[in-house]
């Protein structure tokens, strides 16, 4: 059985993994016959969003290991574990997690940084040429993990698509239900709610970059 882990960042749209996207990936995961191993770093969210209000409730503080464990039921390990030799392929769900607390894109665009234990369990799959999929603000990530000439996309927003060029990136338009693919680097990504109005538009993309992203695997 294929084996796929999965980093997130948290658990709500405005400061950890997209709810939505993260559960479509494990579930596309699973109906395609594989599994799945669920990471998250054990570090401080940068802020919490009250998401009733969009404001931020600076009285609170909540670790992106343990939010990211109620999207996984528990069944989740520090990211710091992560040893890519006992899986096939990777997979990074998007919401402004990525943006905030596995890099800080969100607030510095291209300049930012990735987190290093980030970079490093992404860098293994990338270095061991194992096919890995980022999803919605996620490709943000990909000119940071393998560097210039990347082909990839957060789907047709011109301003976060010209910070990916800035990055590094080659960033190509995308719409909702596709999904962009660099061969070489054996790196995908699609758009998913970076354009997606609901959550089965959301699930078309996904569902066919997982598909994709496990016929890559040897």
């Amino acid at each position: 059985m294929k084996k796929i882990a999965v980093i997130l960042s948290g658990c709500g749209v405005f400061d950890g993994s997209e709810i939505h996207e993260a559960v479509l990936t494990l579930l596309s995961i699973t109906q395609a016959g594989a599994s799945y191993q669920c990471f998250a770093p054990n570090i401080s969210q940068f802020h919490v969003i009250n998401h009733l209000t969009g404001e931020v409730e600076s009285d609170q503080q909540r670790n992106v290991l343990v939010e990211s464990a109620r999207i996984a039921r528990g069944d989740i390990q520090d990211l710091a574990m992560l040893d890519a030799t006992k899986f096939d392929a990777l997979v990074l769900p998007g919401g402004f997690g990525a943006a905030k607390n596995l890099s800080d894109f969100a607030f510095k665009g291209a300049d930012c940084q990735i987190n290093v234990e980030v970079l490093n369990a992404c860098q293994q799959f990338a270095q061991a040429k194992k096919p890995a999929a980022y999803i919605c603000i996620a490709p943000a990530l990909i000119p940071l993990v393998y560097g210039p000439g990347v082909t990839a996309t957060i789907g047709t927003d011109p301003a976060t698509a010209e910070q990916l060029t800035l990055l590094g990136a080659n960033h190509q338009n995308c719409e909702v239900n596709e999904f962009v693919m660099d061969e070489t680097a054996k790196v995908i990504s699609t758009p998913a709610y970076m354009l997606a109005g609901s959550i089965a538009q959301a699930a078309q993309g996904i569902d066919k970059t997982i598909k994709q992203l496990l016929v890559m695997i040897p």
